[in-house]
């Protein structure tokens, strides 16, 4: 067995990777930054490659300091809203997406699929406005709506 002063180095370091991506988080976060709202969706490997993670960390770093993208990276979805727009991830074998809506103060991700063919499926399109009426009326306080 460890002796104690082994085991408690091992239970801090442990902690330590437990709280990893909330310090990271905290730490590099700016005050202007805007945070990632995540609806739906998630961005590991697998399904995503190390190499289309990584792009899709950096592309929505960029979007939190207030970095506007544009084509190839992003372009906008005015179908699904105003302010939303759809990020092109290329990954080995396919074609990722993530729907974000750019707010005020935040970022809200709407969606992250794997698109197989040239058109946004209508159900994905459907599912998008559903989740944005929701968070509008869940961020709703006090008569003014900070979206």
């Amino acid at each position: 067995m460890f002796p104690a002063r082994i085991w408690w180095k091992t239970i801090v370091f442990f902690e330590a990777l437990d709280n990893m991506s909330y310090l990271t988080y905290k730490i590099i976060m700016r005050p202007k930054d805007k945070p990632l709202v995540w609806m739906r969706g998630e961005i590991k490997t697998p399904p995503f490659s190390q190499k289309a993670r990584l792009e899709a960390g950096y592309l929505l770093r960029q979007l939190q300091k207030g970095i506007k993208l544009s084509l190839p990276q992003s372009r906008p979805m005015p179908l699904i809203g105003t302010r939303c727009h759809e990020l092109r991830i290329n990954d080995e074998n396919v074609i990722w997406r993530i729907i974000y809506r750019i707010y005020s103060d935040a970022i809200l991700i709407l969606e992250v699929f794997d698109k197989k063919t040239n058109r946004t499926p209508k159900g994905i399109i459907d599912v998008c406005k559903e989740r944005i009426k929701r968070y509008d009326a869940d961020t709703w306080e006090g008569g003014k709506n900070y979206g």
